[in-house]
């Protein structure tokens, strides 16, 4: 697994999605299109795996997250930026989304949820805020952030 052919993973997924609002309904869609099982969810999955086996995705660690920028926003995935984080029963630094949030819950150990939500995909909409959480075990969690925007904010 190399980041370029990570790239052509995620490729798949971002043109079937470039345009449309990041709203609930996206979600109803990746989940309809792409759900856990799938071959192209299970082939991310199990590239997130070997890239972090690898060592250049989740290379960093703070505060019992690993996480990492594996794609810069980029033309090749619809202006979106791709981020991949480790959790484990935890809670991450509060960020607000300008354009969005568009997340694949990805569990590892346990019955681990991402805000409440188990194995798919789920968006938060432009403007929304959260404090990140996996609880019940271990997931990683990837992030499409159109633009690349986030904000970390005050708590």
């Amino acid at each position: 697994m190399t980041p370029d052919t990570f790239q052509a993973l995620i490729a798949r997924i971002t043109a079937e999605i470039a345009g449309k609002p990041v709203d609930a309904a996206l979600a109803d869609f990746l989940n309809t299109r792409f759900p856990p099982g799938s071959a192209e969810f299970d082939e991310i999955a199990a590239a997130c795996k070997q890239a972090v086996a690898d060592g250049w995705m989740c290379e960093r660690e703070h505060g019992g997250i690993k996480y990492g920028r594996v794609i810069k926003p980029c033309t090749a995935l619809a202006g979106y930026s791709v981020d991949v984080v480790e959790m484990r029963d935890v809670v991450g630094p509060q960020h607000a989304h300008p354009n969005g949030e568009i997340d694949m819950i990805m569990p590892l150990e346990g019955d681990a949820k991402f805000d409440g939500h188990g194995a798919g995909w789920f968006v938060y909409g432009p403007g929304t805020v959260h404090r990140p959480t996996v609880s019940g075990g271990r997931a990683y969690v990837l992030y499409l952030l159109p633009d690349g925007a986030i904000e970390f904010t005050r708590q």
